[in-house]
């Protein structure tokens, strides 16, 4: 038997994000509005900074004719590929080309969907979790170190140890290459050290590497010679040789390299043109639950009523702040 699929798409002009937008939709919006709606919204101008960083670097310089020439040009592009993407769709379904075009679309709405659930019942995996540093001394001077149990030796940067007045007992003997996620150079290894957690003084040793941007790390070699604890319910490291416990420190304490960002740059894998809820689900929550003239006025500047309702739930009933994040999810990056 021969199997047809055919995907119709209906004549109006649609987003990749699956929000079917008017001639007077939101895109056709002034962008002065646009800019006005997405700066009253921190998340939504911080989500538009993962999405669409060229837009939101023209949103930010303050200059309103940058900021219109770049919406404008990707608002084109956008138009011009979903125009593409519909002639493809409509042409013959036997076409190679355009079975590979609808297979990729029910993919990402696959993945949509995936990530929507994710986002209703376990939103605080989108979150960064702050690192494990913990304070300690090291020939007297204060360090803060990263606790880090899946390193299989304890590592300390060259600036740290010229600052800590022991680069002179490096061995260049042990020097080679750190690999991980990248690969850096090791000086060399510091054989014997004391380590001031608490007032109390533990021994550990360090390959010393050239360009490291934490100033310590305390691997496994460390945890498990010293039997520590990472206690994550109490927040403590635990010493089991001493039975010395230290907190962990909290964000505001962090060195700078490890400070959290709102959004950071995307993970490896990522894209930076996707969008925080493409085809929000309609499960949860109804049209009845806000006031309809809400409902309306957004819905008829192109948006779809269950993105509507979806944004108006995320926002607590707060009609300006929904259609910002409908405005920002619009926006994504070419």
């Amino acid at each position: 038997d021969v199997l047809l699929i055919q995907h119709l798409v209906p004549p109006t002009a649609s987003t990749s994000s699956g929000t079917e937008v008017s001639r007077g939709g939101a895109e056709e919006e002034e962008p002065a509005f646009i800019r006005d709606m997405i700066l009253k919204s921190p998340d939504q101008l911080a989500l538009l900074k993962h999405n669409n960083p060229q837009l939101a670097d023209a949103l930010l310089s303050g200059d309103l004719e940058l900021f219109t020439r770049v919406l404008r040009e990707q608002q084109k592009e956008k138009s011009d590929r979903d125009r593409q993407r519909i002639r493809m769709m409509n042409a013959d379904p036997f076409d190679p080309e355009t079975q590979r075009l609808i297979a990729e679309e029910i993919r990402q709405q696959n993945i949509d969907s995936n990530m929507e659930a994710a986002m209703e019942y376990h939103p605080e995996s989108f979150g960064q979790v702050v690192m494990l540093y913990i304070n300690c001394r090291v020939n007297g001077h204060p360090v803060k170190a990263f606790i880090d149990s899946g390193a299989q030796t304890t590592i300390m940067s060259q600036a740290c140890a010229e600052r800590c007045a022991i680069m002179r007992l490096v061995d260049p003997r042990w020097a080679g290459v750190a690999k991980g996620v990248g690969t850096q150079r090791i000086i060399g290894r510091i054989h014997l050290v004391q380590i001031e957690i608490e007032g109390v003084f533990l021994t550990s040793s360090f390959s010393v590497l050239e360009e490291q941007p934490m100033d310590m790390l305390l691997g496994l070699d460390m945890l498990k010679r010293h039997q520590c604890l990472i206690d994550l319910k109490r927040n403590v490291l635990v010493m089991g040789t001493t039975g010395t416990e230290t907190p962990f420190l909290g964000e505001g304490e962090l060195p700078e390299c490890a400070r959290l960002q709102m959004l950071g740059p995307s993970q490896s894998g990522s894209t930076l043109g996707s969008e925080l809820s493409p085809h929000p689900s309609r499960a949860g929550g109804s049209e009845e639950e806000f006031p309809a003239a809400a409902v309306d006025r957004l819905a008829a500047m192109g948006f779809a009523r269950d993105q509507v309702v979806s944004a108006l739930r995320q926002a607590r009933g707060n009609a300006d702040q929904a259609l910002a994040a409908l405005l920002a999810q619009s926006l994504q990056g070419p």
